[in-house]
């Protein structure tokens, strides 16, 4: 970028034919990344996985108006993304949500059958278009799915019907190799996210087979540089003829982001000199994870009580690739069995620069499951604050989030002892003490108090003296408070105050 001039691709000038060049020749490139045949599949640039989600949602709406339909039948899996789980909102037939795998298998066995057998309270209206969605990987605990249910899907439904497959592939990818050579068996959609595989850029795409692009031609939007020539007017008058040499011609609306598709091109060459291939990826991720899990399951407090507690997929085996990914999702006890709060775990992190994610992870079927809510208990939760991101960690004695750790190609096992030196402040190694009398650090924002292990902070500063030391000098004022300190300080964007009582 520095030494060329890149320009809108919708024009003949040298700076926009280049980035045309650029723009294409990448997207070969991307699609050879996947083993997908460019005769076969095209690749479609979005701002994220989600946008593509939601390109093949519209897409298909118009499609089912097209065949003078009310719309199609959506069916998920329990263990999708947030992003999956909105498109049963636009389906305009009833959707259905399979709990489990066993579900899907079971249907997979009879994909023809009409929902109304499942109990399902659909319209009268014979449902010949469906679409079935699931995630390659759950990116709430990294369980992988079978990658072999849209194949099935499309060998087990006759030609009469239209059933449709729907891959969210973003959390797999980072660390997986998605393998489109079986052009037969690959799904039909798979939506992505680059920024996930390379961390910059900030990119997705939406990958089709070309022998299900139809559906997507259907679209009634158009946006600028997808079509050859717009007439405005009324009635009869309004005309428009749409570009129809590719699908990403007919789908990418306006001017490409064409700066972060060169860094793109950079990205994928700089993968390759460095991790050889995403099989390398997969193995190095593969045995990481395995040594994590291991060494987290070991955790024990001094009294017997494990630290741990690992929420993971039943046929899940870490170390194995083709069921389990290089992410853990756990809580964490102390050695009293009380949870520790996950927003209290996240301030520690921060402190010792440890990069995890904590809470509902855009993960509602996967964090239910897990946690063992039902329905109406997550309803109970929302009406009493629960929200997402919000710092109300344990609701009638159960959290209401998890903490996630995720290895990638970078990852070392330099990283997996800093992590376990760091799980080490919330082992007790000393027989705990009645509750009440337990030294603890209470952390109050805005009325929501929170209580973790005072060892954990001391043990970061090496004494309660340079615990509370640090928080002085770094953040705000210190005084006495019979026996115990408070320290005032603000948070870095300097929003809200917070008082930390370190009590003796």
């Amino acid at each position: 970028m520095k030494s060329h001039l890149f320009g809108n691709p919708h024009s003949n000038s040298p700076s926009s034919m280049l980035s045309t060049d650029r723009v294409e020749s990448t997207r070969i490139q991307a699609l050879h990344f996947f083993k997908a045949d460019p005769e076969l599949f095209d690749l479609i640039f979005v701002a994220n996985a989600t946008a593509a989600i939601k390109l093949v949602m519209d897409c298909m709406s118009d499609y089912s108006r097209s065949k003078e339909s009310n719309g199609f039948w959506y069916g998920y899996h329990g263990d999708s993304h947030t992003s999956l789980v909105g498109v049963r909102e636009v389906a305009g037939m009833e959707s259905r949500c399979f709990a489990s795998d066993e579900e899907v298998e079971e249907w997979l066995g009879h994909p023809e059958r009409s929902p109304r057998a499942y109990g399902e309270n659909l319209p009268n209206v014979e449902e010949k278009l469906r679409l079935f969605a699931y995630p390659a990987q759950s990116n709430m605990n990294g369980r992988r799915l079978p990658l072999d249910w849209p194949g099935r899907l499309r060998n087990t439904t006759s030609e009469s019907r239209e059933v449709y497959s729907l891959l969210d592939a973003a959390a797999f990818v980072p660390t997986g190799q998605l393998d489109f050579s079986d052009w037969k068996n690959a799904p039909d959609f798979t939506a992505l996210s680059f920024y996930k595989i390379f961390g910059f850029p900030d990119l997705g795409a939406l990958i089709v087979r070309k022998a299900s692009g139809h559906v997507l031609k259907e679209r009634r939007y158009f946006g600028g540089g997808t079509v050859e020539m717009v007439i405005n007017g009324n009635a009869n008058d309004a005309w428009h003829a749409r570009k129809a040499a590719s699908l990403h011609q007919m789908l990418e609306d306006g001017t490409s982001a064409f700066h972060s598709i060169a860094a793109l091109q950079l990205a994928l060459k700089t993968h390759r000199r460095l991790f050889g291939s995403m099989g390398n990826v997969s193995k190095h991720t593969c045995h990481l994870i395995r040594i994590l899990h291991e060494e987290m399951s070991i955790l024990y407090h001094q009294n017997g009580l494990q630290v741990c507690k690992v929420y993971k997929g039943t046929a899940s085996e870490y170390g194995e690739s083709r069921t389990q990914g290089p992410t853990i999702a756990f809580n964490v006890r102390d050695s009293n069995g009380n949870w520790i709060g996950k927003s209290d775990f996240e301030r520690l992190a921060i402190i010792k620069n440890i990069q995890i994610r904590t809470g509902g992870l855009c993960n509602p079927g996967g964090i239910a499951s897990s946690l063992q809510y039902s329905p109406t208990e997550m309803r109970e939760n929302f009406d009493d604050g629960v929200r997402c991101g919000n710092e109300l960690d344990e609701m009638h004695g159960k959290p209401t989030g998890v903490v996630r750790v995720s290895l990638g190609a970078m990852s070392s096992m330099k990283d997996i002892k800093r992590f376990m030196e760091f799980m080490q402040l919330f082992v007790e190694q000393t027989p705990s003490r009645a509750p009440d009398s337990k030294a603890v650090v209470q952390v109050k924002e805005v009325n929501v108090p929170t209580r973790c292990p005072v060892a954990a902070c001391i043990n970061i500063f090496g004494s309660r003296e340079e615990l509370l030391l640090k928080l002085w000098t770094d953040h705000g004022y210190r005084e006495d408070v019979g026996n115990g300190i408070i320290c005032g300080f603000q948070d870095k964007k300097q929003e809200k105050m917070t008082a930390v009582v370190a009590l003796r």
